[in-house]
């Protein structure tokens, strides 16, 4: 009788979790306007919500819910952008369920609030093809900024 045995190593299940975190980011990025918790997107994945939520921030640098957020404020700029929906019509159709969260959220990240930025925006991208406004006008998250030395 031959038997085999299988060996796993840190290695091999650091492996395997990333490979799971990046189906967790993909469907975020796709699946960002649905409704979507950690808990169900552990679950799609069979890890528990705490093990997700510390493996993806040790992956990506985030939790899954502020990647979420930040995936729904990249798609609500471009939207504000065009100009054709109010603020209001913006938060719904990226995901968000509450006005004010979007626009607290939206301030953080933006730097100014959704409404100043449909104003400035419309104006400022007028020209620009939305592939490249999207590159310029990505949010850039507080601990990314880049920090100016004293002198």
């Amino acid at each position: 009788m031959i038997w085999l045995v299988v060996v796993r190593t840190a290695d091999d299940e650091r492996l395997r979790d990333l490979a799971l975190l990046r189906r967790v980011r993909d469907r975020i990025d796709r699946e960002y306007a649905q409704p979507l918790n950690v808990e169900a997107l552990a679950r799609g994945i069979n890890m528990s919500a705490g093990h997700l939520s510390r493996e993806f921030r040790r992956a990506y640098g985030e939790s899954p819910y502020s990647y979420l957020m930040t995936r729904r404020i990249e798609r609500a700029m471009a939207l504000l952008r065009r100009g054709d929906l109010s603020v209001t019509e913006v938060c719904f159709a990226v995901g968000c369920s509450s006005l004010g969260t979007f626009s607290t959220r939206f301030t953080e990240l933006v730097g100014m609030p959704p409404s100043v930025y449909k104003r400035e925006a419309v104006n400022d991208a007028a020209g620009i093809p939305p592939c490249v406004a999207k590159q310029v006008t990505r949010p850039i998250r507080n601990q990314e900024a880049r920090v100016i030395a004293p002198h």
